[in-house]
């Protein structure tokens, strides 16, 4: 269940993310209230997470994920550049994520 919470705090604070994108400075009404909104749940869902999971893994996955996932998305729909630095770092994330999760972070 823990991971399933985690998911969904992940997908929130993604959704909170993209939003602020085009809240333009939080000077856009709707999509300053989708990342409010975005990032409570966020917050709330990462805080049940806790009560199964170690914060040092929770936290790890929470952002090293929600950092890639925006990465990906500024790529794909958003029209920022993948250069090999931007890459590597995405790759970097990911393996941290996994090292710690290997090495016994549970």
């Amino acid at each position: 269940m823990g991971y399933a919470l985690l998911a969904a705090a992940i997908a929130a604070e993604v959704v909170g993310t993209t939003a602020m994108k085009y809240s333009e400075g939080f000077t856009r009404l709707w999509p300053s209230l989708v990342t409010v909104v975005g990032y409570l749940v966020a917050f709330a869902l990462l805080a049940q997470t806790l009560k199964s999971l170690s914060v040092g893994t929770a936290y790890a996955l929470w952002s090293g994920a929600g950092t890639a996932v925006i990465a990906a998305i500024g790529v794909v729909f958003l029209g920022e550049g993948l250069t090999l630095a931007k890459a590597a770092g995405i790759g970097l994330i990911i393996a941290g994520v996994v090292v710690l999760n290997l090495g016994g972070a549970h």
